[in-house]
Order: structure tokens, then C-alpha cells, then sequence
């Protein structure tokens, strides 16, 4: 894992994943829900859409997200920029006309971090598809009333993490987070690791 600090590239990434993808997205095809991309992550249906580590991916063009505006750049998708209206509350919090900064080797971490999650997912429960979920920014499956996923980093923890989130919170060492169990990803470096904590989680709640 990178030691650079993933934490505005974290803002953008979430900010266009909010305002650019699953606004317009919802508003012309319904759903929410995005998708792990090789490099990033895109849209699920129409608008066809994605970001690859610094860029955003619009057809055959390409536009540069860092020092651009989620306005901005979605005028060069086509779309109108606004997150999903009335479906959850907070989101990004990034404003459209705020300047986006992205580092690329902090754009390859996360895009790492969400890698490793999903193949652990599958590993998992491989008849599930993971979502990235654009309120919270975290991909995910959900199975029996337990939620598995990763996220880049947020208010609880400020750094990519692992987590298991049942519906039902148990009492246990293993549960150490208010939603469940979290586990830093630097502390869990593969996807065979993210793996065996999910197993194990799912273990203590058979």
C-alpha cells in the first residue's frame, strides 16, 4: 500500500460518484447503484460513464479531474450535476463548483482498496455483484442481513477499511465499530485476507 494520503482524492472520486454518476444516472435510468471499474469505477446504466484513476471517461474522451468542477465535468457528459434528490442524506458534500484535487498515486490506492474488496466479495459470495453505493462511497454486498465491503476511508475511519455490518449488532471483541466489525486495509493487504475477515465474521454470526 501507497503512504500517499488518500484523503481529497477520496473527496473528488466520491464527489463525482455522487453528483456526476448517480444523480443523472437515477434521473434517466433509475437506479443508483454504480460499479468497481478496472482503475475506478462507473456508472451501471445510462449515462455511460466512469473514472479511471485521474480522468473521467466519456465515450472516446477523457477529461482531467483534478482542478475541475463536478459542474464542469458533467457539462463535458452531457448531463445536468446534482446527487440522487430526496434518496439519502449527506452524500459527498462536495459542492459542484468546488475545484476537484486528484493524485494519481492516491487515485491507484483506492482504486487497489476496491479491487481487493471485490474479489474478496466474490471469493465470498460469488452469486452477489458488488455495489458501490454513492451515499457513503463503499462497495458492497449484502447477504442474510449482513453487509460486506470496504470503504475508502470516512468519518469513522480515516483510511480504506474493511467492515462487517450486520443488521443486528452482537456483543464480542470482534465487533469493535458501532455498525459491526472494521478492519484497516493496510492491515489486511490481499484480497485472501479481506476474505478470511469477512469469513470470520460470517462465522461468529452462523
Amino acid at each position: 500500500m501507497s503512504e500517499t494520503s488518500p484523503a481529497q482524492t477520496r473527496r473528488a472520486w466520491h464527489g463525482v460518484a455522487d453528483l456526476v454518476m448517480a444523480g443523472p444516472q437515477y434521473r434517466r435510468s433509475g437506479t443508483i447503484r454504480l460499479r468497481r471499474t478496472s482503475g475506478g469505477f462507473g456508472t451501471t446504466a445510462a449515462p455511460d460513464l466512469r473514472v479511471d484513476g485521474d480522468r473521467l471517461i466519456v465515450g472516446d474522451t477523457s477529461h482531467p479531474l483534478n482542478g475541475a468542477t463536478c459542474a464542469e465535468l458533467a457539462d463535458a457528459a452531457g448531463v445536468a450535476a446534482g446527487a440522487p434528490a430526496g434518496l439519502y442524506k449527506g452524500g459527498s458534500g462536495v459542492p459542484p463548483d468546488e475545484p476537484l484535487v486528484v493524485d494519481p498515486p492516491a487515485a491507484a490506492l483506492l482504486a487497489a482498496c476496491f479491487a481487493i474488496g471485490e474479489e474478496a466479495m466474490r471469493h465470498l459470495l460469488p452469486d452477489l455483484t458488488p455495489v458501490l453505493w454513492p451515499e457513503h462511497f463503499d462497495l458492497a454486498v449484502t447477504a442474510e442481513e449482513v453487509n460486506y465491503g470496504v470503504s475508502p476511508g470516512d468519518a469513522y475511519l480515516d483510511e480504506p477499511y474493511a467492515y462487517v455490518g450486520p443488521f443486528r449488532v452482537p456483543r464480542g471483541p470482534f465487533w469493535n465499530a458501532p455498525f459491526g466489525a472494521a478492519h484497516p486495509l493496510r492491515e489486511l493487504p490481499t484480497a485472501a485476507a479481506v476474505a478470511a475477515f469477512f469469513g470470520e465474521g460470517r462465522g461468529l454470526l452462523a
